[in-house]
């Protein structure tokens, strides 16, 4: 498939930005203002103003002798440079590889998508008459290389062009040497010794033109020409697979979203069943006929395929998007992972790896994620430990035994456990006979528990290697109101000196 690149060229962004804003500076002469060395010079124009013989570089002072009624603005090139990325954002309904051509410009390799709208004619009236609408004037140009169609575009005399393939050459060959991307200084050079276009160059030797004006030259001929590649970077990494919808006529409507988006996941999912793979993240881009770009993420657990699954995971962000006026492209891309045929069976309680668990628990997890983030949908693994802050550990909701664990370690199944620890023991006055009796009653956080009924103790101690020399005796309490606890005794007994009383957890 032969390359082909689309060179996008925005002459009055800055300008075009601020009239969309305020569209009565549109019919008037409009220029953006910079401060340099005391003075207000003027770094763009729009139509009004250039045809009055305003030009950037000029000190604002000669901007206004030449037309009086000229409307300055302050310039903002961050505002400048946001306004063209939503623009190459924008561009994303044409193709997924588009690169940003810095201040005015953005680069599309649209190989292989012309005539998806029509060819690359048609592709450029819908590109640069779409933008029109959107209050930006805008000249286009397709080519071999995205040197000659940079060319083409700004030097080429037309407001769209479509160069025929293999034909860069000739259509450069009339052009400007500015036509080449080349330095100002470098340009003004060739033309002092007679070479002021692109084809002059053609016949020259090319030790010579280095030797005069160093390499650069002769890279960008090479380039413009596609002798040598130039890869277009684009904004966003290109997911490997897409799904595309286009609609005649405009949607909004939370049902119709919902119903393309289901088409979109049916077509996404038989993709990637086809290549044996499953989706890990889902982007879903709604192009609004404004120009606006909406989007909305979810994510996996695990590879899936499932388009239902997938389906209720967006159900719950839908809502989310604004159709304003109307969406005329939705665009679904995945990244995913390998995933093969599979035998499902129901878990029966063992702690298996997430690739055993059943795809239902793997879609509920899903959907708890979608809402909560993956993140905060934990499980608690058992850890071979007696100490009751180590029994335990967080774990990722579908994942296994720890790394390098022989098997996963069963819950003590011989002696009751409460059913929820505190972060960290709180401290108590008890009331207890010594020196190993249960308590009578407790306090705990201003509230009075008299104790009806204790079973233990049950003495625990830490690991050897965790250098805690502190042991503790666990009572499990049942207080007058039904409530039961867990709390334990630090240390041992030791006449003339008061116990210390912790509470740790809490019995259903």
């Amino acid at each position: 498939m032969a390359r082909r690149v689309l060179s996008l060229w925005l002459p009055g962004l800055a300008t075009d930005r601020l009239a969309r804003r305020k569209p009565e500076l549109r019919d008037r002469p409009l220029v953006t203002i910079l401060g340099e060395h005391g003075r207000m010079i003027v770094a763009a124009v729009n139509g009004h103003a250039e045809s009055a013989g305003i030009q950037p570089g000029m000190t604002l002072a000669d901007a206004r002798a030449l037309e009086p009624a000229v409307h300055p603005a302050d310039a903002d090139p961050a505002a400048d440079a946001q306004a063209l990325d939503g623009l190459a954002d924008w561009c994303g309904r044409y193709t997924p590889w588009v690169g940003l051509d810095a201040p005015d410009g953005i680069f599309l390799d649209i190989s292989g998508c012309a005539h998806l709208f029509g060819g690359e004619p048609a592709l450029l009236r819908d590109v640069v008459g779409r933008l029109k609408g959107f209050g930006y004037q805008a000249g286009a140009a397709v080519a071999d290389s995205a040197g000659a169609a940079w060319a083409v575009a700004r030097h080429g005399g037309e407001r769209i062009a479509a160069v025929p393939p293999g034909r860069g050459r000739q259509a450069l060959a009339g052009l400007p040497v500015e036509a080449l991307r080349l330095p100002a200084e470098t340009a003004a050079g060739l033309r002092r010794v007679g070479m002021r276009r692109v084809g002059d160059l053609y016949g020259m030797p090319r030790a010579a033109i280095t030797a005069r004006f160093g390499v650069v030259v002769t890279r960008r001929l090479d380039l413009a020409l596609g002798v040598a590649p130039e890869p277009i970077s684009p904004r966003r990494p290109v997911p490997p697979h897409v799904a595309r919808a286009a609609f005649a006529e405009p949607i909004s409507t939370p049902e119709n979203l919902a119903d393309a988006t289901r088409r979109l996941l049916d077509d996404l999912c038989a993709g990637l069943e086809r290549a044996g793979r499953g989706a890990r993240r889902l982007e879903l881009r709604f192009f609004r006929i404004d120009g606006r770009v909406e989007r909305s993420t979810v994510g996996t657990s695990r590879p899936v395929r499932a388009p239902a699954h997938l389906a209720r995971l967006f159900a719950e962000k839908l809502d989310r998007v604004a159709p304003g006026p109307g969406i005329e492209i939705m665009i679904l891309s995945a990244t995913a992972e390998p995933l093969g045929p599979e035998q499902i069976e129901m878990p029966v309680g063992d702690f298996r790896p997430a690739s055993a668990i059943s795809g239902e628990l793997a879609e509920l997890v899903d959907r708890l994620g979608s809402r909560l983030g993956l993140s905060r949908v934990r499980r608690l693994l058992p850890r071979e430990s007696w100490w009751p802050e180590n029994a335990v550990e967080s774990a990722p909701a579908l994942s296994g035994p720890s790394p390098g664990a022989k098997g996963a370690a069963p819950w003590p199944a011989d002696r009751a456990r409460p059913l929820r620890l505190l972060p960290r023991p709180e401290a108590i006055d008890v009331i207890a006979p010594v020196p190993d009796d249960p308590p009578l009653a407790f306090r705990w956080r201003d509230g009075m528990h008299k104790v009806v009924h204790a079973e233990g103790p049950e003495r625990l101690e830490p690991e050897w290697w965790r250098q805690l020399d502190e042991l503790r005796d666990y009572y499990r309490v049942e207080d007058a109101d039904g409530q039961r606890f867990w709390v334990y005794r630090a240390g041992l007994y030791q006449p003339g000196r008061a116990a210390r009383w912790y509470l740790h957890g809490f019995f259903p």
